[in-house]
């Protein structure tokens, strides 16, 4: 078992802690990667979130065209030499 005491310290509105590099190596993180953070049992318990790229489908699915402005290029009268 890897074990740190470390110190909380202020970063900006919020609090961090510096993993040091033997506890990441065991827990298999790596810089830039996801975690997820939560309290169970008033302990915090930080997960790894899988590299996985979501799908088209997971893209589509997320799309709101309010949110997101709609069509780009909005249906208009032809110009140019465009045979419709």
């Amino acid at each position: 078992m890897v074990e740190a005491i470390l110190d909380i310290k202020q970063w900006g509105n919020n609090l961090g802690v510096r993993l040091p590099a033997a506890i990441a190596r065991e827990a298999h993180l790596h810089v830039d990667q996801r975690v997820r953070i939560s309290v169970e049992n008033d302990q915090v318990i930080i997960r790894a979130i899988d590299d996985v790229s979501p799908t088209l489908e997971q893209r589509l699915a997320c799309f709101d065209p309010a949110r997101h402005g709609g069509e780009v290029m909005a249906a208009s009268e032809a110009v140019g030499a465009e045979c419709w």
